[in-house]
Protein backbone atom coordinates (compact mmCIF):
# COMPACT_ATOMS: atom_id res chain seq x y z
CA UNK A 1 0.00 0.00 0.00
CA UNK A 2 1.01 3.52 -1.28
CA UNK A 3 -0.07 5.71 1.52
CA UNK A 4 1.23 3.55 5.04
CA UNK A 5 5.04 3.59 2.95
CA UNK A 6 4.50 7.59 2.04
CA UNK A 7 3.41 8.41 5.57
CA UNK A 8 5.95 6.89 7.49
CA UNK A 9 8.91 7.72 4.81
CA UNK A 10 7.84 11.35 5.24
CA UNK A 11 7.54 11.58 9.00
CA UNK A 12 10.95 9.26 9.30
CA UNK A 13 12.71 11.95 6.88
CA UNK A 14 10.93 14.91 9.13
CA UNK A 15 12.32 14.15 12.29
CA UNK A 16 15.74 12.77 10.78
CA UNK A 17 16.47 16.21 8.90
CA UNK A 18 14.99 17.96 12.60
CA UNK A 19 17.80 16.51 14.30
CA UNK A 20 20.12 17.13 12.08
CA UNK A 21 19.65 20.80 11.93
CA UNK A 22 19.88 20.63 15.62
CA UNK A 23 22.80 18.56 16.43
CA UNK A 24 25.09 19.47 13.16
CA UNK A 25 25.62 15.41 12.69
CA UNK A 26 26.62 13.39 9.57
CA UNK A 27 24.75 10.20 10.80
CA UNK A 28 21.53 12.37 11.23
CA UNK A 29 22.07 14.33 7.73
CA UNK A 30 22.57 10.84 6.11
CA UNK A 31 19.67 9.52 6.94
CA UNK A 32 17.60 12.51 6.61
CA UNK A 33 18.80 12.09 2.68
CA UNK A 34 18.09 8.37 2.20
CA UNK A 35 14.76 8.22 3.71
CA UNK A 36 13.05 10.04 1.05
CA UNK A 37 15.43 8.50 -1.68
CA UNK A 38 14.64 4.99 -0.11
CA UNK A 39 11.05 5.83 0.01
CA UNK A 40 10.67 7.04 -3.46
CA UNK A 41 12.95 3.62 -4.60
CA UNK A 42 9.79 1.98 -2.56
CA UNK A 43 6.94 3.79 -4.35
CA UNK A 44 9.07 2.99 -7.81
CA UNK A 45 8.63 -0.81 -6.89
CA UNK A 46 5.10 -0.88 -5.85
CA UNK A 47 4.28 1.15 -9.18
CA UNK A 48 6.41 -1.05 -11.95
CA UNK A 49 4.87 -3.96 -10.16
CA UNK A 50 1.19 -2.64 -10.45
CA UNK A 51 1.69 -1.75 -14.17
CA UNK A 52 2.89 -4.94 -15.01
CA UNK A 53 -0.48 -6.63 -14.57
CA UNK A 54 -2.31 -8.42 -11.58
CA UNK A 55 -2.73 -12.51 -12.81
CA UNK A 56 0.46 -11.70 -15.34
CA UNK A 57 3.27 -13.55 -13.30
CA UNK A 58 4.55 -16.83 -13.31
CA UNK A 59 5.86 -17.66 -9.38
CA UNK A 60 9.17 -16.82 -10.21
CA UNK A 61 8.39 -13.73 -11.36
CA UNK A 62 6.29 -12.90 -8.11
CA UNK A 63 9.10 -14.47 -5.65
CA UNK A 64 11.56 -11.87 -7.65
CA UNK A 65 8.83 -8.73 -6.84
CA UNK A 66 8.36 -9.95 -3.25
CA UNK A 67 12.47 -9.81 -3.29
CA UNK A 68 12.43 -6.17 -4.20
CA UNK A 69 10.19 -5.17 -1.98
CA UNK A 70 11.93 -7.12 0.75
CA UNK A 71 15.07 -4.82 0.15
CA UNK A 72 13.11 -2.03 0.76
CA UNK A 73 11.47 -2.77 3.67
CA UNK A 74 14.91 -4.31 5.30
CA UNK A 75 16.79 -0.81 4.16
CA UNK A 76 13.65 1.29 5.73
CA UNK A 77 13.90 -0.96 9.05
CA UNK A 78 17.92 -0.38 8.91
CA UNK A 79 17.98 3.03 8.37
CA UNK A 80 15.61 3.36 11.51
CA UNK A 81 17.89 1.29 13.50
CA UNK A 82 20.78 3.40 12.71
CA UNK A 83 19.13 6.94 13.62
CA UNK A 84 18.31 5.05 17.29
CA UNK A 85 21.35 3.73 18.18
CA UNK A 86 23.23 7.46 16.60
CA UNK A 87 20.14 9.77 19.46
CA UNK A 88 21.00 7.37 21.63
CA UNK A 89 24.80 8.08 21.74
CA UNK A 90 23.34 11.92 23.19
CA UNK A 91 21.56 12.42 25.82
CA UNK A 92 18.32 13.98 25.10
CA UNK A 93 15.10 11.93 26.39
CA UNK A 94 12.73 14.34 24.02
CA UNK A 95 14.73 12.79 20.94
CA UNK A 96 15.11 9.13 22.88
CA UNK A 97 11.38 9.26 22.77
CA UNK A 98 10.68 10.33 19.27
CA UNK A 99 12.99 7.68 17.89
CA UNK A 100 12.32 5.21 19.61
CA UNK A 101 8.58 5.96 19.02
CA UNK A 102 9.15 5.27 14.74
CA UNK A 103 10.34 2.07 16.11
CA UNK A 104 6.52 1.32 17.64
CA UNK A 105 5.40 2.88 14.22
CA UNK A 106 7.42 1.22 11.75
CA UNK A 107 6.86 -2.39 13.76
CA UNK A 108 3.04 -1.81 14.21
CA UNK A 109 2.99 -1.14 10.64
CA UNK A 110 4.49 -4.35 8.83
CA UNK A 111 3.01 -6.07 11.97
CA UNK A 112 -0.36 -5.06 10.66
CA UNK A 113 0.10 -5.08 6.36
CA UNK A 114 2.54 -7.71 5.75
CA UNK A 115 2.09 -10.45 8.66
CA UNK A 116 1.02 -12.79 5.58
CA UNK A 117 4.63 -12.97 4.56
CA UNK A 118 6.19 -13.73 7.73
CA UNK A 119 10.05 -13.49 6.81
CA UNK A 120 9.71 -9.75 5.78
CA UNK A 121 7.69 -9.16 8.44
CA UNK A 122 10.07 -10.70 11.28
CA UNK A 123 13.68 -9.78 10.01
CA UNK A 124 12.68 -5.73 9.48
CA UNK A 125 10.90 -6.13 12.73
CA UNK A 126 14.21 -7.42 14.00
CA UNK A 127 16.24 -5.22 11.93
CA UNK A 128 14.86 -1.91 13.60
CA UNK A 129 14.11 -3.07 17.07
CA UNK A 130 17.26 -5.45 17.83
CA UNK A 131 20.08 -2.17 17.68
CA UNK A 132 17.82 -0.11 19.51
CA UNK A 133 16.88 -2.47 22.19
CA UNK A 134 21.11 -2.82 22.41
CA UNK A 135 21.49 1.10 22.03
CA UNK A 136 19.01 1.33 25.02
CA UNK A 137 20.93 -0.81 27.22
CA UNK A 138 24.17 0.82 26.30
CA UNK A 139 22.62 3.77 27.19
CA UNK A 140 21.74 2.86 30.65
CA UNK A 141 25.72 2.19 31.34
CA UNK A 142 26.57 5.92 30.10
CA UNK A 143 27.92 8.15 33.31
CA UNK A 144 25.63 10.54 33.72
CA UNK A 145 24.07 12.38 36.95
CA UNK A 146 20.88 11.97 36.26
CA UNK A 147 18.65 10.21 39.12
CA UNK A 148 17.69 6.61 37.96
CA UNK A 149 18.97 7.09 34.39
CA UNK A 150 20.10 3.56 34.24
CA UNK A 151 17.20 1.65 35.71
CA UNK A 152 15.01 3.92 33.42
CA UNK A 153 17.05 3.04 30.45
CA UNK A 154 17.81 -0.56 31.06
CA UNK A 155 13.30 -0.58 32.27
CA UNK A 156 12.84 0.80 28.45
CA UNK A 157 15.51 -1.88 26.39
CA UNK A 158 13.05 -4.39 28.40
CA UNK A 159 9.99 -2.85 27.33
CA UNK A 160 11.02 -2.53 23.78
CA UNK A 161 12.61 -6.35 23.66
CA UNK A 162 9.25 -7.32 25.16
CA UNK A 163 6.76 -5.43 22.91
CA UNK A 164 9.17 -6.95 19.98
CA UNK A 165 8.20 -10.37 21.14
CA UNK A 166 4.63 -9.25 21.68
CA UNK A 167 4.62 -8.76 17.48
CA UNK A 168 6.08 -11.80 16.96
CA UNK A 169 3.60 -13.97 17.97
CA UNK A 170 0.82 -11.06 16.65
CA UNK A 171 3.18 -12.32 13.28
CA UNK A 172 2.46 -15.72 13.94
CA UNK A 173 -1.24 -15.60 14.92
CA UNK A 174 -2.15 -13.43 11.78
CA UNK A 175 0.08 -15.47 9.17
CA UNK A 176 -1.83 -18.23 10.75
CA UNK A 177 -5.27 -16.59 9.86
CA UNK A 178 -4.88 -15.25 6.50
CA UNK A 179 -3.17 -18.48 5.74
CA UNK A 180 -6.55 -20.32 6.92
CA UNK A 181 -8.54 -17.66 5.15
CA UNK A 182 -6.47 -18.21 2.15
CA UNK A 183 -7.00 -22.35 2.26
CA UNK A 184 -10.78 -21.57 3.10
CA UNK A 185 -11.14 -19.50 -0.33
CA UNK A 186 -9.52 -22.10 -2.29
CA UNK A 187 -11.71 -24.59 -0.54
CA UNK A 188 -14.88 -23.17 -1.50
CA UNK A 189 -13.69 -21.87 -5.12
CA UNK A 190 -13.52 -25.80 -5.49
CA UNK A 191 -16.39 -26.83 -4.17
CA UNK A 192 -17.86 -24.11 -6.18
CA UNK A 193 -16.30 -25.68 -9.21
CA UNK A 194 -16.41 -29.65 -8.49
CA UNK A 195 -18.67 -32.42 -7.59
CA UNK A 196 -18.43 -33.55 -4.12
CA UNK A 197 -19.14 -36.98 -4.66
CA UNK A 198 -16.47 -37.60 -7.45
CA UNK A 199 -14.09 -34.34 -7.55
CA UNK A 200 -14.26 -34.29 -10.81
CA UNK A 201 -15.30 -30.48 -12.46
CA UNK A 202 -19.40 -29.59 -12.58
CA UNK A 203 -21.38 -28.12 -14.76
CA UNK A 204 -20.06 -24.25 -14.16
CA UNK A 205 -16.54 -24.97 -14.49
CA UNK A 206 -17.32 -27.08 -17.65
CA UNK A 207 -18.31 -23.97 -19.37
CA UNK A 208 -15.71 -21.64 -18.16
CA UNK A 209 -13.22 -24.26 -19.69
CA UNK A 210 -15.39 -24.80 -22.56
CA UNK A 211 -15.18 -20.71 -23.25
CA UNK A 212 -11.66 -21.00 -22.46
CA UNK A 213 -11.32 -23.39 -25.30
CA UNK A 214 -14.00 -21.86 -27.64
CA UNK A 215 -11.53 -18.89 -27.39
CA UNK A 216 -8.34 -20.46 -27.97
CA UNK A 217 -9.37 -22.59 -30.87
CA UNK A 218 -9.01 -21.39 -34.01
CA UNK A 219 -11.88 -23.80 -35.70
CA UNK A 220 -14.85 -25.52 -34.01
CA UNK A 221 -12.56 -28.64 -33.61
CA UNK A 222 -14.10 -30.20 -30.36
CA UNK A 223 -16.89 -32.54 -29.43
CA UNK A 224 -19.23 -33.37 -26.49
CA UNK A 225 -19.92 -36.57 -25.49
CA UNK A 226 -22.77 -36.77 -23.17
CA UNK A 227 -22.28 -39.98 -21.14
CA UNK A 228 -24.97 -42.16 -19.71
CA UNK A 229 -24.90 -45.18 -17.41
CA UNK A 230 -26.80 -48.57 -18.08
CA UNK A 231 -27.79 -50.39 -15.50
CA UNK A 232 -26.22 -47.84 -12.07
CA UNK A 233 -30.32 -47.57 -10.85
CA UNK A 234 -30.27 -51.52 -10.40
CA UNK A 235 -26.82 -51.20 -8.36
CA UNK A 236 -29.05 -48.67 -6.22
CA UNK A 237 -31.71 -50.65 -5.43
CA UNK A 238 -29.84 -54.27 -4.83
CA UNK A 239 -26.76 -53.01 -3.43
CA UNK A 240 -27.52 -50.23 -1.71
CA UNK A 241 -26.48 -45.78 -2.60
CA UNK A 242 -22.90 -46.57 -0.34
CA UNK A 243 -22.25 -48.89 -2.85
CA UNK A 244 -23.42 -46.37 -5.51
CA UNK A 245 -21.72 -43.88 -4.71
CA UNK A 246 -18.51 -45.62 -4.22
CA UNK A 247 -19.55 -47.06 -8.17
CA UNK A 248 -19.76 -43.64 -9.86
CA UNK A 249 -15.88 -42.26 -7.67
CA UNK A 250 -14.68 -45.80 -9.34
CA UNK A 251 -16.45 -44.73 -12.87
CA UNK A 252 -14.90 -40.95 -12.65
CA UNK A 253 -11.20 -42.54 -12.46
CA UNK A 254 -11.64 -44.64 -15.21
CA UNK A 255 -13.13 -41.94 -17.13
CA UNK A 256 -10.31 -39.39 -16.41
CA UNK A 257 -7.94 -42.24 -17.25
CA UNK A 258 -9.39 -42.80 -20.68
CA UNK A 259 -9.59 -39.41 -22.01
CA UNK A 260 -6.07 -37.09 -23.16
CA UNK A 261 -4.36 -34.22 -20.67
CA UNK A 262 -6.38 -31.59 -22.73
CA UNK A 263 -9.84 -32.79 -22.28
CA UNK A 264 -12.27 -32.62 -19.37
CA UNK A 265 -14.80 -34.96 -17.64
CA UNK A 266 -17.80 -33.77 -15.57
CA UNK A 267 -20.56 -34.66 -13.65
CA UNK A 268 -23.68 -33.09 -14.19
CA UNK A 269 -25.62 -35.15 -11.40
CA UNK A 270 -26.84 -38.85 -10.86
CA UNK A 271 -25.45 -41.22 -13.27
CA UNK A 272 -24.48 -38.35 -16.17
CA UNK A 273 -21.68 -37.36 -17.04
CA UNK A 274 -20.16 -34.86 -20.03
CA UNK A 275 -16.51 -35.21 -21.78
CA UNK A 276 -15.75 -32.43 -23.06
CA UNK A 277 -13.34 -33.42 -26.36
CA UNK A 278 -10.81 -30.70 -27.95
CA UNK A 279 -8.46 -30.42 -30.80
CA UNK A 280 -10.72 -32.63 -32.73
CA UNK A 281 -8.26 -33.36 -35.88
CA UNK A 282 -10.68 -35.78 -37.33
CA UNK A 283 -14.26 -36.73 -36.60
CA UNK A 284 -13.02 -40.41 -36.10
CA UNK A 285 -11.04 -39.62 -32.86
CA UNK A 286 -14.50 -38.73 -30.99
CA UNK A 287 -15.61 -42.30 -32.40
CA UNK A 288 -12.31 -43.89 -31.06
CA UNK A 289 -13.16 -41.69 -27.48
CA UNK A 290 -16.71 -42.98 -27.35
CA UNK A 291 -15.47 -46.53 -27.97
CA UNK A 292 -12.43 -46.20 -25.53
CA UNK A 293 -14.89 -44.55 -22.71
CA UNK A 294 -17.75 -47.73 -22.80
CA UNK A 295 -14.84 -50.12 -23.17
CA UNK A 296 -13.52 -49.34 -20.27
CA UNK A 297 -17.04 -48.18 -17.91
CA UNK A 298 -18.25 -51.60 -18.58
CA UNK A 299 -15.28 -53.63 -17.22
CA UNK A 300 -16.36 -55.21 -13.94
CA UNK A 301 -16.22 -53.64 -10.85
CA UNK A 302 -15.08 -54.86 -7.42
CA UNK A 303 -17.52 -52.86 -4.62
CA UNK A 304 -17.69 -53.96 -1.03
CA UNK A 305 -16.54 -57.20 -2.20
CA UNK A 306 -19.21 -57.55 -4.77
CA UNK A 307 -18.63 -57.68 -8.33
CA UNK A 308 -20.64 -55.23 -10.37
CA UNK A 309 -21.72 -54.86 -13.91
CA UNK A 310 -23.08 -51.21 -15.47
CA UNK A 311 -22.21 -49.93 -18.68
CA UNK A 312 -22.63 -46.83 -20.53
CA UNK A 313 -24.73 -45.25 -23.55
CA UNK A 314 -23.00 -41.92 -25.54
CA UNK A 315 -24.36 -39.34 -26.97
CA UNK A 316 -21.70 -36.89 -29.23
CA UNK A 317 -22.25 -33.67 -30.82
CA UNK A 318 -19.81 -31.88 -32.53
CA UNK A 319 -19.21 -27.96 -32.78
CA UNK A 320 -18.16 -28.15 -36.47
CA UNK A 321 -22.00 -29.11 -36.92
CA UNK A 322 -23.92 -27.34 -33.83
CA UNK A 323 -21.71 -24.00 -33.67
CA UNK A 324 -19.49 -22.97 -30.03
CA UNK A 325 -22.33 -23.04 -27.61
CA UNK A 326 -22.43 -25.39 -24.28
CA UNK A 327 -26.00 -25.49 -24.21
CA UNK A 328 -26.78 -26.10 -28.00
CA UNK A 329 -23.97 -29.29 -27.85
CA UNK A 330 -25.47 -30.68 -24.21
CA UNK A 331 -28.99 -30.43 -25.78
CA UNK A 332 -28.29 -32.11 -28.83
CA UNK A 333 -25.83 -35.13 -27.40
CA UNK A 334 -28.84 -35.71 -25.07
CA UNK A 335 -30.65 -36.69 -28.12
CA UNK A 336 -28.56 -38.92 -29.43
CA UNK A 337 -28.00 -40.10 -26.34
CA UNK A 338 -31.60 -40.82 -26.07
CA UNK A 339 -31.11 -43.00 -29.26
CA UNK A 340 -28.38 -44.72 -27.99
CA UNK A 341 -30.50 -46.02 -25.06
CA UNK A 342 -33.46 -46.73 -27.09
CA UNK A 343 -31.37 -49.08 -29.31
CA UNK A 344 -29.50 -50.97 -26.04
CA UNK A 345 -26.63 -50.86 -24.11
CA UNK A 346 -23.11 -49.73 -25.06
CA UNK A 347 -24.54 -47.68 -27.68
CA UNK A 348 -22.72 -44.43 -29.36
CA UNK A 349 -24.44 -42.02 -31.71
CA UNK A 350 -23.60 -38.69 -33.32
CA UNK A 351 -26.04 -35.46 -32.93
CA UNK A 352 -27.58 -35.35 -36.41
CA UNK A 353 -29.21 -32.25 -38.26
CA UNK A 354 -32.06 -33.04 -37.13
CA UNK A 355 -31.58 -32.72 -33.74
CA UNK A 356 -31.66 -29.00 -34.41
CA UNK A 357 -35.58 -29.08 -35.52
CA UNK A 358 -35.97 -30.57 -32.11
CA UNK A 359 -34.79 -27.87 -29.80
CA UNK A 360 -36.47 -25.26 -32.15
CA UNK A 361 -39.49 -27.23 -31.19
CA UNK A 362 -38.70 -27.77 -27.61
CA UNK A 363 -38.13 -23.95 -27.62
Amino acid sequence: MRLPIVAMGAVFAVVAALLAMRWRDPVFTAVAVLVPLLTLGRLLVLNAYRAHGEGAFSHQDLLDWEWRYAIGSYAFASLIAILNMRALAYHDPLMHLITVSIVFSFGAGIVARISARPVICVISLLLSVAPTVGALAWHASMPTAAPLHAELFATEAVLVGMIAILSLNTVHYLHNSAVLHLVTQHDLALLARHDALTGLPNRLMLRERFQECAAALDSESMAVHYVDLDGFKSVNDVHGHPAGDALLREVAERMEKAVRTGDMVARLGGDEFVVLQTDLGHADEAEMLARRLIRRISAPYLIGGEVLHISASIGIARATDFGLDLERLLACADYALYRSKSRGKRQFNFATPADIGKLASAA
